[in-house]
């Protein structure tokens, strides 16, 4: 009996240490280098202002990769930042220098508008100098027309869009029947927009008896104090009895004031958001969060699995600070996928790694996702969180990963695979 457990036990730490290996690449000093030329890639994002914070989290996260695709050898990635400092002008003057520079590959994704912007340049870019054509590979631009309506063939989205994130949202308040009214908020931008008209639309949908008592619009990362707001909110929702409930699909800073000043304002209900499990709102809670503040996301650290953990240890030993706490699943997967292309393609010519991206499939850590060809739409599994205390003496419903030392993380309450988070579109692709 002894030998069998023993051999079980050998067993188990061999697939951890293999599931190690397979994410924990070296810092760059330890990565070995080849040959070859190295791909030029470009992340085009907001790095200063008050959003700065988010850009930076999604540097982290592609170094984190391309540590790992360097690692292993056979195919070099050559990450260079460009700051767009959150503006449209800036971001389309950034994709021209890096264009100059040599990339041939753009990154980009915390703000919807500049994506827009950046497909309407690279699809002109790439008719008037096909010697130099480009891939735009979104990592968190999620208004859905990117790849419905504005869909292009050198744009490929990686994240869920706004209307997938919503209706993994909506299945876990479609069951919560103590939640009798709800305030809309959002960042008046595209992506903004589009989170309070699909809350309408599921609302109406799902649970036509919850009361929209308020829906706003506020500039985005302008606001300093969102008291104002919190209060508002308070208000309104007091005039109905029951569960109250914020929907918002606030990021960054403008989703970390927000709840700090609803916390302030003593507002005691719930949010139900899409970011709200990271960059500081969990610590800006606090205890007030627990139960109440729900999270959707491509995947969270307390996804249940053996894989999923060595996954976020390894980001976690390779990240050690706290407030660098902020590890993105689809972002590793987006350049495996790249890197996967890029070999089957056996060149860095866009549009044969365009071709090889569409029929992209690739698993990390036990995450799978694959690229759909008709929209450039990646497909992914998609988890529901609510805010948690970490585990501890007496914890019943603990969870044993926190949020950047904050004491509190996410646990999970709702899966979904691929097939059930995928949505149709209304993409009419045009090919070179």
């Amino acid at each position: 009996m002894f030998s069998r457990v023993l051999k079980l036990a050998i067993a188990a730490l061999s697939v951890a240490v293999s599931a190690y290996a397979q994410i924990a690449a070296p810092a760059p000093q330890a990565a070995q280098a080849s040959a070859a030329q190295p791909v030029r890639i470009a992340m085009i994002e907001g790095l200063s202002g008050p959003l700065g914070n988010a850009g930076e989290a999604v540097h982290r996260n592609l170094v984190w990769a391309i540590e790992r695709v360097n690692a292993r050898g056979g195919l070099q990635l050559d990450l260079r930042r460009y700051d767009s400092k959150g503006q449209t002008e800036e971001a389309l003057a950034a994709l021209r220098a890096a264009i100059d520079d040599g990339a041939r590959f753009i990154m980009q994704g915390n703000s919807s508008s500049v994506a827009a912007a950046l497909i309407d340049a690279i699809d002109k870019h790439n008719e008037r100098d096909p010697a130099r054509r480009v891939l735009f590979l979104n990592y968190s631009a999620v208004d859905p027309i990117l790849t419905n309506e504005k869909c292009s063939f050198w744009h490929f989205r990686f994240d869920a869009h706004a209307d997938m994130r919503m209706a993994a949202l909506m299945r876990v308040l479609q069951e919560d029947r103590t939640v009798r009214s709800v305030y809309l908020i959002g960042q008046d931008y595209s992506f903004g927009q589009a989170v309070l008209r699909e809350a309408r639309r599921q609302l109406g949908a799902l649970r036509p008896d919850i009361q929209i008592v308020g829906e706003e619009l506020h500039p985005i990362g302008r606001v300093k104090d969102f008291l104002p707001y919190a209060q508002k909110i308070k208000a309104r929702t007091a005039e109905v009895r029951g569960t109250s409930a914020v929907i918002t699909g606030n990021w960054g800073n403008d989703l970390t004031l927000l709840i700090k000043a609803a916390r302030e304002a003593g507002y005691d209900g719930k949010f139900y958001t899409f970011y709200g499990n990271a960059l500081g709102a969990p610590a800006a809670l606090g205890a007030a969060g627990v139960g109440q503040v729900v999270a959707v996301a491509d995947w969270l650290p307390n996804v249940p699995g053996a894989q999923s953990e060595v996954f976020y240890r390894a980001f976690r030993e390779r990240f050690p600070r706290p407030e660098d706490d902020y590890v993105h699943m689809r972002m590793q997967l987006m350049m495996e996928t790249l890197a996967q292309a890029i070999q089957k393609a056996g060149s860095t010519d866009a549009t044969a790694v365009a071709r090889a991206l569409e029929q992209a499939d690739v698993t990390l850590s036990g995450q799978r996702g694959r690229m759909r060809a008709g929209d450039h739409q990646f497909q992914q599994p998609l988890v529901v969180g609510v805010m948690a205390r970490q585990a501890g003496d007496g914890e019943k419903d603990g969870v044993k990963f926190d949020v950047e030392g904050s004491g509190y993380g996410f646990r999970v309450i709702r899966q979904l695979k691929a097939e059930q988070a995928e949505q149709p579109t209304t993409c009419q692709m045009v090919r070179p």
